[in-house]
């Protein structure tokens, strides 16, 4: 699997996976716990939750799939902007860590801005990181103007924004300042969940290389060499789908196609959210 570097040095995989709308039907865990550990078996060993998917669920699955492999894995998970105020981060942090069933979460996210000064909630942040609770923190859905909010000298290690060919606003101004400060983005969502995939100059795009339109749609995203990507899998056969894409590579032609189809944005415009 090829790795992307955060500001520190540290290498993770390009391609991880999500647990978004994971953890919420007792009828399908089983089916997402084998997903998740075909992925880190698969290489996809950066797994990413947060405390608002399931209330905590998603956490207590991704705890419960690593459990006797946590070494493996590289952790994310976040913390609501309600919560992020320099009591409430640390709280939210460790009942994380218990979900979770580890004693460190190897990157913590601000999961996007509220009403929380962000320099209270780097403040606490960074006192996680020196508590051995965290080893990274970073950010999340925050544009240009927010990270200049950010206290002096205080680099994320990431922005975890929407980004797929459909959402490519981050390419005119936020892809282009993290370079600048050395952060990868994490681009959640890339394939539009689903919503890219009958797309026909996708389809011809896959139809050329024998892979499916998931797969381009990843592979189109995976192009950079500071992008990473976390779809959500829930079954074993989707996993191995993924994994395919992470060995796709696109030609200049294909990638021409997709840009006269998905145009890139010719001005600044608000980051997309879901």
């Amino acid at each position: 699997m090829r790795t992307v570097n955060l500001p520190s040095g540290t290498p993770v995989p390009a391609l991880g996976q999500g647990t978004w709308h994971m953890g919420d039907d007792p009828a399908r865990r089983a089916q997402e716990l084998d997903a998740l550990r075909a992925g880190v078996d698969l290489g996809m060993t950066l797994i990413d939750t947060a405390e608002m998917y399931g209330s905590g669920a998603a956490e207590e699955l991704v705890g419960e799939a690593v459990r006797g492999r946590r070494d493996e894995v590289f952790l994310v998970s976040k913390v609501l902007p309600s919560n992020a105020d320099r009591r409430g981060t640390v709280e939210s942090c460790r009942a994380s860590l218990r979900r979770l069933g580890t004693d460190r979460i190897d990157l913590y996210l601000l999961h996007w801005r509220g009403g929380v000064p962000l320099p209270e909630t780097v403040e606490a942040l960074e006192g996680l990181v020196r508590a051995g609770d965290i080893r990274f923190w970073g950010v999340s859905n925050l544009d240009t103007d927010d990270l200049a909010d950010l206290p002096e000298g205080a680099v994320p290690a990431t922005d975890q924004v929407l980004y797929n060919l459909s959402r490519r606003g981050a390419e005119f101004e936020l892809l282009p300042r993290c370079r600048e400060l050395s952060v990868p983005l994490m681009a959640y969502s890339p394939v539009e969940q689903g919503r890219l995939l009958d797309h026909p100059a996708l389809r011809r795009v896959a139809d050329a290389h024998g892979a499916t339109p998931a797969q381009v749609a990843l592979a189109w995203v995976l192009r950079h060499d500071d992008v990473i990507a976390i779809p959500k899998a829930s079954s074993r056969s989707h996993v191995e789908e993924n994994r395919a894409a992470a060995d796709l590579r696109l030609t200049e032609e294909d990638l021409a196609a997709l840009d006269e189809a998905f145009p890139p944005p010719s001005r600044k415009r608000p980051l997309d959210i879901l």
